[in-house]
């Protein structure tokens, strides 16, 4: 199946991601949208005048739950990751997406010119682009990070969690601390990523935004003139 775009170039679609690949996606973005309101809240508690003493409310405790519930779905989406970064399709394991090799270093430069407009047109990754995976990767060493650091403020006395948040973090004060500071990548990390997938999407109809919901992308074709 073809379609045409408005540059007169034709795209076919094929199958890419997974319905595992979508699964993690979705249930690590919604984990994350709901840990950085709720994180923000238990950060900066709200004033709420109208809670008595006489009457008993739960408001912060119930954001403080959500906060954990949404944690141990975020390690669970983790768990599911790592293992399609081994165990996925061709397009999903590690290997495709990071800088390792003469040619994926060559597509991290290309798609670094693309985006600084010193190229007309992407290089039409099938998968991740390099320089996206390797963002990608980032993130999941950032997001590994504030797991284990959340565990160990949770968890401060439970045998295994207490000597390695002491080992990697020292106190449970530095541990805070690296949560805090690490928190304020992810909102900044969600902003980008939607505006390139706009701005991509503007540029390169490669269904990048559709393909996270369907698992199909669209590769550029040739030209019809």
């Amino acid at each position: 199946m073809t379609t045409k775009s408005k540059n007169s170039r034709t795209y076919k679609s094929y199958h890419i991601w997974s319905w595992t690949l979508r699964i993690f996606h979705w249930t690590y973005a919604i984990s994350i949208i709901i840990l950085i309101f709720t994180g923000l809240i238990i950060n900066n508690p709200p004033v709420l005048s109208s809670f008595t003493v006489e009457k008993a409310n739960f408001f912060f405790s119930n954001v403080r739950q959500l906060h954990f519930i949404a944690g141990y779905f975020l390690i669970s989406a983790m768990i599911l990751r790592l293992y399609l970064l081994f165990f996925g399709n061709k397009y999903e394991k590690i290997a495709d997406f990071i800088p390792i090799n003469k040619q994926n270093f060559k597509s991290l430069i290309h798609t670094i010119k693309y985006y600084l407009y010193l190229t007309p047109h992407s290089e039409g990754a099938k998968g991740h682009n390099v320089l996206a995976g390797t963002i990608y990767v980032l993130t999941f060493l950032f997001s590994l990070i504030m797991i284990l650091t959340g565990l160990y403020m949770l968890y401060p006395e439970t045998g295994w969690i207490k000597s390695l948040g002491s080992f990697l973090f020292g106190t449970q004060q530095s541990a805070r601390a690296l949560h805090y500071l690490l928190f304020w990548f992810f909102p900044i990390f969600i902003l980008t990523h939607l505006y390139i997938l706009v701005w991509h999407e503007i540029r390169e109809p490669e269904g990048l935004i559709s393909s996270i919901v369907s698992g199909k992308k669209f590769s550029r074709s040739t030209d019809l003139q």
